[in-house]
């Protein structure tokens, strides 16, 4: 994960100073926040890979001697069967339907998108009994 990290701070440093030139030359705000989006962006995919590097070390892809069995075995945990993902599908379509047709249709699609999103993330959260 660390030149995954190195390689992102580079892609934030890049935004960084165009958008601030940018912002200099042009007075566009539009163009400005798009930028200070990406950049905002990038500094945060290079915090998750630095926070991982951190926490987890080098991997064997890292090392120049790493095998490639090293890496063998389960990826991670994957769900087999949960409804969340079609609910979250459901809410994000009548949100996006209520951007056309109205705020009432907006606030629901946000209700039942928030609820297919916590649905996925509390899935497995129970406590141990």
């Amino acid at each position: 994960m660390k030149t995954e990290g190195i390689l992102f701070a580079g892609v934030a440093g890049f935004f960084l100073v165009t958008d601030v030139l940018y912002a200099v030359w042009s007075k566009d705000p539009a163009g400005t926040a798009a930028l200070t989006v990406s950049f905002l962006m990038a500094l945060l995919v290079t915090f998750f890979f630095a926070t991982n590097y951190r926490r987890k070390g080098l991997r064997p892809e890292d090392r120049g001697d790493g095998k490639v069995h090293e890496r063998s075995g389960p990826v991670d945990f994957f769900p087999p069967h949960s409804a969340w993902p079609v609910l979250t599908a459901a809410g994000s379509a009548l949100a996006a339907l209520g951007v056309v047709f109205g705020l009432w249709l907006f606030l629901i699609g946000l209700g039942v998108l928030l609820m297919g999103v916590f649905g996925l993330v509390f899935q497995y959260a129970r406590p141990q009994g």
